[in-house]
């Protein structure tokens, strides 16, 4: 299934965090779909969303810690949306990945731009960076004015997160909302004939 065939969820574009929380879903049927399932994917997902330069690659021991990022992050979502206590390694795992990556910006003369600020890393670091910019974005998230948006979607099959557009929004996408109220409508059609 191709990313564009899973509708965006309400906030994913401005944060990060949100959109690797989402980045693997379960699909109706048992299917599964996961945007970071191999390198070049992780790569790509990550170069889509200005986290890494174009020319960068990333190894598949580096495709792991990132997915492994995602699965802390979604612990910490859960438990945010549902008023649980998240485990002691996810927010160990966001703490780490915060003070992974170097944050002083290395002063760079090019003569035709002048000076700018960007970071030096090895090739080895540039998932950390990625994943320092990405646990920066869910701990404001978590934290900040928009804390109290952030919810789970309450479709049955869907496990995705996303931010509220109004208090009564339940859903993370018209495809899930639509799915909802067709099940409850066989549901009544089926009550009906059956009574």
């Amino acid at each position: 299934m191709a990313e564009s065939s899973l509708p965006l969820v309400p906030g994913a574009r401005e944060h990060p965090a949100l959109a690797l929380v989402n980045s693997a879903v379960g699909l109706v049927g048992g299917r599964g779909f996961d945007e970071l399932s191999t390198p070049e994917a992780a790569t790509a997902w990550l170069i889509a969303r200005d986290l890494m330069a174009p020319e960068a690659g990333l190894q598949e021991h580096c495709q792991g810690r990132l997915r492994g990022l995602r699965d802390d992050l979604r612990d910490l979502f859960t438990a945010h949306a549902t008023g649980d206590v998240p485990t002691a390694a996810a927010v160990d795992a966001l703490n780490r990945a915060l003070t992974s990556a170097p944050g002083a910006l290395l002063l760079r003369f090019d003569p035709a731009t002048g000076f700018t600020r960007s970071p030096e890393h090895p090739m080895t670091q540039v998932v950390e960076h990625a994943m320092a910019a990405i646990a920066e974005d869910a701990a404001t998230l978590l934290t900040g004015d928009e804390a109290p948006q952030v919810a789970a979607c309450e479709a049955d099959s869907c496990q995705r997160f996303f931010l509220r557009t109004h208090a009564r929004r339940q859903w993370c996408s018209n495809r899930c909302g639509d799915r909802v109220r067709a099940a409850r409508a066989y549901a009544r059609k089926r009550a009906t004939k059956t009574a």
